[in-house]
């Protein structure tokens, strides 16, 4: 028997990666604004601040790019425009699925109950799972970047375990976020399977202080927890 009556995954950087490089959308930003370029994906990267805003996604960009200017002496750019062309640059549909998605995905429906609970909106995930071809592969799909709360708030999970009609104390979150999908999960009583990006080893985010029930160096890695691995 499986050890869930409900199994929740992220999509971004858990079930899938984006396949556009950095430097592309980066040159793309500039290229839409019609502005000659400065600085390099990395200064934009450090120079946003915390999570996406996802009610307003152009200004948390622009304030990233404002911080890129000043840094390389360029105050009164269009920030704004430099936003506005990185969002067009961006294409959601240039998706793949992380290495073992597809087999944790089917495992997953296997034995349990399915859900996504992502905190992108709707309009930008669809893209995404059409693309991928996993439009219809979930029992409950909860978009929480068009809710009030979004993950680590309970309320993204709270939704998507009474679309199931699954319990969380019944239930596991997949994710690759510590605070977002790992404290997330537990803040709404889930277990948690947590799954990281791979990096250089450079700065790598510590799971102890976290606790997730299971760290998984690969998505391929976890079938073995539905039947009763480590």
């Amino acid at each position: 028997m499986a050890p869930f009556d409900a199994i929740l995954f992220d999509l971004d950087n858990t079930l899938c990666t984006n396949d556009q490089s950095g430097e592309t959308i980066y040159a793309g930003a500039f290229d839409a604004a019609g502005l000659d370029r400065f600085g390099e994906p990395s200064d934009l990267w450090a120079a946003l601040d915390g999570p996406p805003d996802h009610d307003d996604h152009e200004g948390y960009l622009a304030d990233g790019f404002g911080r890129v200017a000043a840094k390389h002496d360029r105050e009164g750019v269009d920030v704004r425009a430099l936003a506005r062309g990185f969002a067009v640059t961006v294409d959601h549909s240039a998706v793949s699925f992380r290495p073992g998605a597809e087999a944790a995905l089917a495992a997953a429906r296997d034995h349990a109950s399915v859900g996504l609970v992502t905190n992108g909106p709707e309009r930008r995930q669809s893209i995404k799972l059409d693309a991928l071809g996993i439009a219809d592969a979930f029992d409950a799909v909860v978009f929480a970047g068009d809710m009030p709360r979004r993950k680590p708030h309970p309320d993204p999970f709270d939704r998507a375990l009474s679309d199931l009609d699954a319990e969380a104390n019944a239930s596991l979150h997949v994710g690759d976020s510590l605070e977002f999908d790992v404290d997330g999960a537990h803040r709404a009583g889930l277990d948690a399977a947590w799954c990281p990006v791979e990096t250089d080893g450079e700065g790598d985010p510590d799971p102890t202080s976290y606790a997730p029930a299971y760290v998984l160096r690969s998505l391929a890695d976890f079938p073995a927890i539905l039947d009763g691995g480590p």
